[in-house]
């Protein structure tokens, strides 16, 4: 390790000075596997059967509208397939034929969890229901959720379509990175058009969590009888975002807010280094200065318990010396940030600024040109 900022050295210093506090009891849960992650880093909070291979009924909307987010623009005109019309269980009543915008079946699908508007959706992206579940597949490993399988974009059962606490949490993780889905699964009431009908279709949040636990904005809710009651959930207080998820739950709404709130008691958000922030430098060869300094370009953020902070261990890797020219925001290394076996991240460092080639020849290639600048602005015009 080359270098700490000196107030992450006065954070360690004052870590030891501080009483280690232990965490208070784990919540009750009823849930046959349940997760509790935080958003930014994927850390894990708290866990139960968190790897086990289970049905996760209408949770998997959830990716439905990742892939719609991704492969559409809100806008997007959708004109309903006759495979989408009377898919059984939650719906729109869509009517074959009916065109609706893409943002306009997305609140039907997360708010009403019309399984109809899913079919309608994986029609127009997929051209099929395997079509779009392979595309479903795809992003989930691309995200890391290598036990999750999709075979359709609703949910309703089929003896191969899985997933986990653990895999779930890390799809709603990074669904709740996408601010339009962070707006349509934060309201509560939505309406849509209703062609054929003097109203509209009027859409109610079916997550009760929205309307009375602190900072919750999402997720979705999802039940059959093979899977019992799924939830994935959501809350933010001040800059921590934690994303529960619930497998097999009859008290679903329960467990999930004693599973938020424990995080949001035992946990909080401490920043290890700024944006900007020089963490390290570098010699420079032929260059007109001798050091670079190596810095960040996003915060590092990270969701601890009291007394963590002494645990922290960081790992730079980067050259001890770069030959000029060196330009500005040239990557050259990273810095790992790791706590045991519980956390581990890395972010890139880059070069804090430009320095010009020190040598005879750079130079006088420098005297060559600035001879022709002023030659040239000498001539008669």
């Amino acid at each position: 390790m080359k270098k700490l900022k000196i107030s992450l050295i006065v954070l360690l210093a004052l870590s030891f000075l501080m009483p280690s506090i232990s965490l208070g009891a784990p919540p009750d849960n009823s849930a046959t596997a349940a997760v509790l992650m935080e958003v930014e880093t994927g850390r894990v909070l708290y866990e139960k059967n968190p790897h086990d291979k289970m049905p996760m009924a209408s949770t998997t909307k959830i990716m439905t509208t990742i892939i719609a987010l991704e492969n559409s623009h809100p806008s997007d005109i959708v004109t309903v397939a006759p495979e989408a019309s009377g898919v059984e269980g939650s719906s729109l009543y869509l009517a074959p034929g009916e065109k609706l915008t893409m943002e306009q079946l997305l609140y039907g699908l997360m708010l009403r969890s019309g399984n109809d508007s899913a079919m309608a959706i994986a029609m127009h992206l997929g051209k099929s229901q395997e079509g779009f579940a392979q595309m479903m597949n795809k992003k989930a490993k691309e995200i890391g959720a290598r036990n999750t399988n999709f075979m359709n974009p609703h949910g309703l059962h089929h003896d191969e379509h899985y997933t986990t606490a653990y895999d779930l949490a890390l799809i709603s993780a990074y669904a709740m990175k996408n601010s339009t889905f962070r707006e349509i699964v934060s309201t509560k009431y939505y309406k849509i058009p209703w062609e054929g009908h003097p109203w509209d279709r009027v859409l109610m949040n079916k997550n009760a969590l929205l309307w009375d636990f602190e900072g919750a904005n999402g997720i979705k809710t999802g039940y059959t009888k093979a899977s019992g009651r799924c939830l994935a959930s959501a809350s933010k207080r001040e800059d921590m975002q934690l994303v529960a998820i619930v497998l097999r739950c009859q008290p679903w709404f329960e467990d999930s807010a004693a599973m938020l709130e424990y995080g949001f008691e035992n946990f909080h958000m401490e920043e290890l280094f700024s944006q900007g922030e020089q963490v390290a430098e570098a010699t420079v060869k032929r260059g007109f200065k001798k050091k670079v300094g190596l810095i960040l370009e996003d915060d590092i953020t990270l969701p601890l318990s009291q007394g963590e902070l002494r645990n922290i261990t960081i790992a730079l890797d980067h050259p001890e010396s770069i030959t000029a020219p060196i330009v500005a925001g040239t990557r050259v290394g990273s810095i790992e940030i790791s706590l045991g076996d519980k956390l581990s991240i890395s972010k890139d460092i880059f070069t804090a600024a430009d320095i010009k080639e020190n040598t005879i020849v750079s130079n006088l290639k420098t005297l060559l040109r600035q001879w022709m600048i002023n030659s040239w602005s000498t001539l008669p015009r």
